[in-house]
């Protein structure tokens, strides 16, 4: 038994003096079937001549923890190679010349570009969820569960009738003032979804801003100047802009907000139907239901409201034909627009 455990020891020394003298892979591969392989396959041999039985269990015993010493040796060295290797593969100092990058994609540009002006007339961005609570995207908004304005927004449901994936960002507003007294401004970019096929003009989701102020003594006049100061700076200074009544159950009195035509300026033609003018934002001073469902007085406060379809917007400003054109990834396009 000590002859075979002198030179167990022995080969111990050998195989990590061999494997710290390798260059590559196939070095220790040939370590391995040396000593894994050969060597002790030899030790067995030598074990069946062994005739005591206590004897022959101890040497079985240093066999396989010469085994196991030789494995994890091994898996080591060959780690260790791999990691070196990979490591050594590539020169990033190297600097190329030909790297192709992408570009902005039209929707960001856009908004980036009205965030500044919105940020310009003091306004701040404010984000929320886009899996909503019911009492947030209805409920506080002067829309409870009997609500005829429902019908108006096709709605998906993570869980009915309760949680929701949102249909617009005023959801973010109500957060917003439940959390902050005023004065209040805001706006709240974001995703939002509703039960819409793709056509030319729509899409199940799709990009909204909303904007918000809420204070003492806001009038409809301070909506009306924030939201032609918006349309004349993206669109430029000669685009005529008009407010007609309409209806939301979170403002009252209510306005939609049209722009002349940037195609044939009033002039009538297929983009504006031949009217001359285009339906781009929804607004209105918040309905104070919806103030005092937050805590605010409203016999103190007043405030405005306004919502735009990003994607729609967009379709006007870069003069595109359909809406489809925005999610098709085309870097190409991206980079003339």
């Amino acid at each position: 038994m000590q002859s075979i455990n002198k030179s167990i020891e022995e080969n111990k020394v050998k195989f990590l003096d061999e494997l710290n003298q390798v260059k590559n892979a196939e070095d220790i591969q040939n370590i391995n079937i040396k000593y894994f392989k050969k060597y002790t396959k030899s030790l067995y041999s030598d074990l069946k001549n062994v005739s005591e039985t206590e004897e022959k269990k101890n040497i079985g015993k240093s066999i396989n923890e010469f085994k196991e010493f030789i494995e994890n040796n091994i898996e080591m060295a060959l780690r260790k190679f791999k990691k070196e290797n990979i490591a050594n593969k590539y020169d990033v100092t190297i600097f190329k010349q030909n790297i192709k990058l992408g570009t902005v994609h039209p929707l960001v540009k856009l908004y980036k570009k009205m965030e500044k002006i919105f940020i310009n007339m003091g306004f701040s961005i404010v984000q929320g969820p886009e899996i909503e609570l019911d009492k947030y995207n209805f409920e506080k908004l002067n829309m409870p569960s009997h609500h005829p304005a429902r019908d108006m927004q096709d709605t998906f449901y993570v869980s009915s009738p309760s949680i929701l994936l949102r249909s617009h960002t005023s959801s973010v507003q109500i957060r917003a003032m439940q959390e902050k007294s005023p004065p209040i401004q805001i706006i709240s970019p974001g995703t939002v979804y509703r039960v819409d096929d793709i056509d030319p003009q729509h899409t199940p989701m799709f990009y909204q801003v909303e904007g918000l102020m809420v204070g003492e003594k806001i009038s409809f006049a301070n909506l009306k100047a924030v939201l032609i100061k918006l349309l004349k700076e993206v669109f430029g200074s000669h685009v005529g802009v008009r407010f007609r009544p309409t209806y939301y159950p979170y403002t009252e009195p209510s306005a939609a907000i049209d722009m002349s035509c940037t195609k044939c300026n009033k002039k009538g033609c297929k983009t504006c139907s031949g009217t001359g003018w285009i339906t781009v934002l929804g607004s209105g001073m918040v309905h104070p239901n919806v103030l005092e469902g937050v805590g605010y007085s409203s016999e103190k406060y007043t405030g405005f409201a306004f919502g735009l379809g990003l994607n729609r917007l967009a379709l006007i400003y870069y003069d595109l034909g359909e809406i489809r054109k925005i999610y098709e990834n085309d870097i190409n396009l991206w980079k003339q627009l």
